[in-house]
């Protein structure tokens, strides 16, 4: 499985703690503004979560340090929304894309 967790707390540490039971996430993404020096859950290192079994040791975790609601957006528009028109081309046809641009 993989982790893109958005922010920290409870949650991280809710889906952090289901991957432990899996042997480990294999992909793994941290955005938040959380610190390390405050012992904070939302400032743990993807390292710490290495070494509690909860990301894979061979996975290659990331974490942004960054105001979420600004760098997930951004990362978003670089990945797979970049190539939209080819995604509607290749789902055409399939309930996985429904085009409703003729929708009055």
């Amino acid at each position: 499985s993989g982790m893109i967790i958005l922010g920290g707390g409870l949650v991280k540490h809710h889906t952090c703690n289901a991957n432990l039971m899996r042997n480990g996430a294999d992909y793994s993404v941290y955005i938040n503004t959380g610190q390390e020096f405050d012992g904070s859950d939302s400032g743990a290192s993807p390292e710490e979560a290495i070494s509690w079994g909860k990301i894979r040791i061979d996975a290659k975790p990331v974490k942004v340090c960054a105001d979420a609601t600004i760098a997930f957006p951004l990362i978003v528009s670089q990945t797979f929304a970049k190539d939209l028109e080819g995604h509607k081309k290749r789902a055409e046809g399939t309930v996985c894309w429904l085009d409703h641009s003729d929708d009055q």
